[in-house]
C-alpha cells in the first residue's frame, strides 16, 4: 500500500471505508464539488460507526481527496486527479470478478485512463433483467436462482459481448466489465470471443479482480443497489459457495482490491505499462 494516511488508519474497516471512498473518487463516481452523503448514512450503508467513518474521512481529507466543511459536510475535491490519457493501441479488455469486488471501478479507470469505451453488464442489461425475472416468477435481485441462471443469463452475457463487439468492430477499445465467473471457466468460449475479437482487429486480454470477503461485503452494502439485496440477505451462504482463490484457466493478469494491495489506480497505470510493454515486444 503507497497512501499514508490510509496506512496509517488503525482499523480494517476504517481503511476499508477510505479505500472504497478513494476508489470510487478516482474512478470518477464520485465528482470534484458533490456532496458527499452524511456522516450517518456512510456510517449506516458500511455497518460502521460514526466514529469509524470520521477517522476515515480524516483520512481522505488529509490525501486532499475530501474536504470537510461546517456541519459535517464534506465536498469530493478531485479536480487535482484528471487522468491524463495514456497512449496503449486500443484492445478488448475482459474484467471480471465476484459482486463486490471493484471491478466496475477498475473499468471506470481504465476508461479514464484510455479513453476506452466502458460496457458494464448491470448497466446495460440490468433493466430487462430485472423485468424478466418477476415476469417469470423470480425476485427482480435473485440472480442465483435456476430461472436466471439458465434462462436469463446466457442472454444477457450474448447482448453484453454484441454490444462489446459492436463497438471494437469499429476499431475502439473497449472495457467489458461482468462476473465472468462460467466464461473464464470455459475454454471454448474464450477461444471464440478472442477470434471474434481478432477478426475485429483488437487482441483480448483477460483480468481477473481478486478480493477479500470483508473488502467485497463492504462495497456491497455500501452501494445499496437492489440488485444486491437478495446477496446481502444470504451473505454467509452466498461466500461460502464462491472460491475467493478462483483463477481463470489462460494467460491473464491478476488485480489485487484486497485492504493490502496497492490502490486501483495505482495497479491499473501498472496494467497499463505492461500491455505498453507487450506491443513493443
Amino acid at each position: 500500500m503507497t497512501d499514508g494516511p490510509i496506512d496509517a488508519l488503525s482499523g480494517a474497516l476504517q481503511q476499508r471505508i477510505a479505500r472504497d471512498i478513494q476508489n470510487q473518487i478516482e474512478a470518477g463516481v464520485l465528482r470534484d464539488g458533490e456532496v458527499m452523503p452524511s456522516t450517518r448514512a456512510l456510517a449506516e450503508q458500511a455497518g460502521a460507526s460514526i466514529w469509524t467513518v470520521n477517522e476515515a474521512m480524516k483520512a481522505l481529507a488529509e490525501m486532499g481527496l475530501v474536504e470537510n466543511q461546517s456541519r459535517s459536510r464534506r465536498i469530493v475535491r478531485s479536480a487535482h486527479l484528471t487522468p491524463k490519457v495514456v497512449k496503449v493501441p486500443p484492445r478488448a479488455l475482459l474484467i471480471g470478478g465476484y459482486a463486490g469486488s471493484g471491478k466496475t471501478e477498475l473499468g471506470r479507470i481504465l476508461t479514464r485512463l484510455t479513453g476506452w469505451m466502458i460496457i458494464d453488464k448491470d448497466t446495460t442489461t440490468r433493466p430487462v433483467v430485472e423485468v424478466a425475472l418477476e415476469a417469470l416468477g423470480s425476485e427482480s435481485s435473485d440472480r442465483e436462482s435456476e430461472t436466471y441462471l439458465s434462462k436469463i443469463r446466457p442472454r444477457e452475457y450474448e447482448a453484453l459481448m454484441s454490444t462489446a463487439h459492436e463497438n471494437t468492430s469499429c476499431g475502439a477499445g473497449a472495457v467489458i466489465t461482468a462476473p465472468f465467473i462460467r466464461e473464464f471457466s470455459d475454454a471454448s468460449w474464450l477461444a471464440r470471443e478472442k477470434a471474434q475479437f481478432a477478426d475485429d482487429g483488437l487482441p483480448m486480454t483477460l483480468v481477473w479482480v481478486a478480493c477479500d470477503a470483508d473488502t467485497m461485503l463492504t462495497y456491497v452494502r455500501r452501494r445499496g443497489a437492489a440488485r444486491d439485496a437478495h446477496k446481502l440477505a444470504t451473505w454467509d451462504e452466498y461466500i461460502n459457495g464462491i472460491d475467493l482463490d478462483f483463477r481463470p484457466g489462460v494467460d491473464h493478469h491478476v488485480i489485487d482490491n484486497s485492504l493490502s494491495a496497492e490502490p486501483l489506480k495505482a495497479q491499473a497505470e501498472q496494467l497499463l505499462a505492461t500491455l505498453a510493454e507487450r506491443e513493443k515486444s
